[in-house]
């Protein structure tokens, strides 16, 4: 039998102040705090784990591409330019380093968006079509009438 992977269920931050990094990251991006001691604490938030890891404080989880372009890890999806707009009005509303909304010549738009550590996240308009269908379309036979 073959096996193959099915998921990403924890990512790995490098934070300066485990404490700070937390309240930051409940209060703008609405994690769930499931645990947190001075050197890590773990949240549930895109459904996943994210471990927010005491790190050097010049840590962070981007990285340079070829042409020496600073790079996001992770991408984060929403359902629709509509929700893209609001989610980064909000960034934008509470003083949180975002970028430009962007046309990088594929379906949807995009913008990043900066955690304290400077820790670098894409936000994408298109939202994984098989997620969708299971965890976003309605359950016609457990739906309230």
């Amino acid at each position: 039998m073959k096996q193959s992977l099915l998921r990403i269920g924890t990512t790995y931050l490098p934070v300066s102040n485990v404490e700070r990094a937390t309240d930051w990251y409940v209060s703008n991006l609405r994690a769930e705090l499931r645990y947190q001691d001075q050197d890590k604490a773990i949240l549930n938030m895109a459904n996943q784990s994210f471990f927010l890891v005491k790190a050097k404080e010049t840590e962070c989880a981007n990285f340079y591409d070829r042409e020496g372009r600073e790079h996001f890890s992770l991408t984060f999806e929403v359902d629709g330019l509509q929700e893209l707009e609001m989610l980064r009005d909000e960034f934008v509303a509470k003083k949180m380093r975002v970028g430009d909304l962007e046309n990088r010549g594929h379906a949807g738009r995009n913008f990043v968006f900066y955690d304290l550590d400077g820790n670098m996240f894409d936000v994408w308009s298109e939202i994984s079509p098989e997620f969708k269908e299971r965890y976003l379309v309605p359950d016609p036979i457990n739906e309230e009438s």
